[in-house]
C-alpha cells in the first residue's frame, strides 16, 4: 500500500489532495473548527498543504503533530514557521513546549494513514502515536471532540483491517472521490 501510494504520479496526487480537501470542508465538524491539527505529507501521503492554507485564510489555528518520547502533542503551525526534523525525519514546528496542545484541546485532528476500512479502522505507520494520544476517546460513551478524520487516496480503502483493543476508530475518512462517515 505504501509503495502504491508513493508511486502515484505527482499531478494525480496533487489533484486528489485538492479534491479531498474540498470534500473535507463540507463536513459539519469543519464548519465550526477553531483548532485544527493536520500533518505534513511524508512517503507519498495525501498532501494537507491546501488544507493548511485554507484554514489560515479562515482564521483557524493550525497545529502539527510533535513527537515527544512516546507521546504525541500538537504544536502551532503558522506560515513561514521554523521547522526541524524529528527522529523520524518528519518536520515539526520549532515552538516552546508551553504552546503545545494535547488532543483533548483540539476540535479536529486530520491524520495520515496507510489504509482504512469500511468500519472506520485505520492502519497507521505502526508507532501507535495517534492511538495513545486519543485513547481517552475509547472511554467515552459519546464522542464530541476532537473529531478524528483521515485524508487518504481512494486506493487506501480496503474491506477490513485487523483491530486491537487500543485502536481508535475514525469519525470519517475523506478521499478524492468520497466521504465515509463512521458511527
Amino acid at each position: 500500500m505504501r509503495a502504491t501510494r508513493r508511486n502515484l504520479p505527482r499531478n494525480l496526487a496533487r489533484a486528489a489532495a485538492d479534491q479531498a480537501v474540498h470534500r473535507l470542508w463540507k463536513l459539519p465538524a469543519l464548519a465550526r473548527v477553531r483548532r485544527l491539527a493536520l500533518y505534513l505529507p511524508a512517503g507519498g501521503e495525501l498532501d494537507c498543504t491546501p488544507l493548511a492554507i485554507q484554514a489560515w485564510r479562515r482564521g483557524v489555528q493550525v497545529f502539527l503533530p510533535v513527537v515527544s518520547g512516546e507521546t504525541l502533542r500538537f504544536a502551532p503551525f503558522r506560515p513561514g514557521a521554523e521547522m526541524r526534523g524529528n527522529r523520524f525525519g518528519i518536520p515539526e514546528p520549532v515552538t516552546p513546549r508551553r504552546q503545545w496542545r494535547t488532543a483533548r484541546q483540539l476540535d479536529v485532528i486530520v491524520a495520515p494513514l496507510v489504509a482504512f476500512d469500511e468500519r472506520g479502522h485505520r492502519l497507521g505507520m505502526g508507532g501507535g502515536y495517534y492511538d495513545r494520544a486519543l485513547a481517552f476517546l475509547l472511554r467515552r460513551s459519546r464522542r464530541r471532540r476532537p473529531h478524528f478524520i483521515a485524508l487518504a487516496f481512494d486506493i487506501q480503502k480496503i474491506a477490513e483491517l485487523p483491530v486491537d483493543a487500543w485502536d481508535v476508530r475514525l469519525d470519517a475518512a475523506v478521499t478524492e472521490s468520497a466521504t465515509y462517515l463512521f458511527t
